[in-house]
């Protein structure tokens, strides 16, 4: 499937704005009275770090044409 270079900037940029958030999310998590009780949602936030991570390198890579 092909997409505009427009396309692939703004996809880069929401999953970098994601990418923020669930950081931001995991250390409100582990900051709580309480971490272990929220392990679960850490770990699927941690998951979909490593997610967004690969499909921003392979925009990047999309970008500048390697």
């Amino acid at each position: 499937m092909e997409y505009s270079r427009d396309e692939l900037t703004e996809a880069k940029r929401q999953i970098a704005s994601t990418l923020h958030k669930l950081r931001e999310t995991i250390q409100t998590l582990r900051a709580k009275e309480n971490p272990e009780r929220y392990k679960s949602q850490i770990t699927l936030a941690e998951r979909r770090i490593k997610a967004f991570e690969i499909a921003h390198g392979l925009i990047e890579r999309e970008l500048s044409g390697v």
